[in-house]
């Protein structure tokens, strides 16, 4: 007996099995970034990131501020951390609300809902993150990888030209001065001792919320530009939100990434991708809000 609409659904299937294994795929290095794009082809294409960002060429815009929803209520369970070969990450509990955090505003349209949290470092000697923000590369990046809420799954979401925002924190390491501490990152360095092996975990000990990762950041103050996945597949699909204010490190943490291995046990140190192209994208800077215009503001999203 024949049903059509089984031939259908599973040729959409066989469709999107190449797209899925490619977006979970580890086969890529950090050592020959130029050759993603022989397995990958979006990473020798357009609007790739990172870029650098000057103050001096970016457009200032009143934009509203980024809505931080649940952003500051505790995950309903603890975060396990997990070194998967590329970088350490985590994937993003449900809060307590049981929704997860989101954001929403600026030039959003839709509500991005967080999927996961990891981070891009250098070595002893060199630094490591991956945006250069006015001529100065800094000691490490935090990545808050975000869906847009339309589509059920991030791999769908990378699909679309509008399926994912990612907000990016800079750290530069602080030698001296007044201590700090900020409790979700203190849980989060500390788990880097547990995963010094390729594909080990750890789970922290306090629970936490995805705002603690902010730290006391000036969430208001951002650059935003349209822009691409920084790891394979590189699609082009990322609404950037990289904040202008750079947090600080102990240079007793900063050590700790560079303990993590690859699944070659080698050290997994300099993991963030070159500095492409800003082509003729425009760069804006947040300012104090003035509301738009409906037309000027779609003629935004479009550019």
């Amino acid at each position: 007996m024949h049903f059509p609409a089984f031939d259908d659904f599973y040729q959409r299937i066989l469709l999107l099995l190449p797209f899925a294994a490619n977006f979970r795929s580890n086969d890529f290095d950090y050592k020959s970034p130029a050759k993603w794009q022989d397995n990958f082809p979006h990473c020798g294409g357009s609007d790739q990131s990172p870029i650098a960002i000057s103050r001096r060429k970016v457009i200032p815009l009143s934009l509203p501020t980024l809505v931080f929803g649940v952003y500051d209520e505790y995950f309903d369970d603890l975060v396990t951390v997990t070194n998967n070969g590329h970088t350490v990450e985590f994937k993003v509990p449900t809060t307590i609300y049981g929704v997860r955090p989101y954001v929403t505003g600026g030039l959003l349209q839709d509500c991005y809902e967080a999927e996961a949290v990891h981070f891009h470092w250098g070595s002893p000697e060199s630094k490591g993150s991956e945006h250069v923000l006015n001529g100065r590369r800094f000691d490490l990046e935090m990545h808050i990888v975000h869906r847009n809420t339309k589509y059920l799954t991030l791999e769908e979401a990378v699909n679309n030209s509008d399926g994912v925002s990612v907000l990016a924190v800079l750290f530069k390491v602080v030698r001296a001065g007044p201590t700090f501490y900020q409790p979700g990152l203190h849980e989060i360095f500390s788990s880097l001792l547990h995963l010094g092996n390729f594909n080990s975990s750890h789970t922290v000990q306090e629970r936490i919320t995805l705002g603690s990762l902010l730290g006391n950041l000036d969430r208001g103050n951002f650059f935003t530009y349209k822009g691409s996945l920084t790891t394979p597949p590189c699609s082009p699909v990322v609404q950037w939100h990289v904040f202008s204010e750079v947090l600080p490190i102990s240079h007793q943490e900063l050590p700790k990434f560079w303990q993590v291995r690859d699944n070659l046990g080698r050290p997994l140190q300099k993991n963030f991708r070159p500095l492409q192209s800003q082509e003729n994208r425009l760069i804006f800077h947040r300012q104090p809000f003035v509301p738009l215009q409906p037309e000027q503001l779609q003629e935004l999203i479009w550019l």
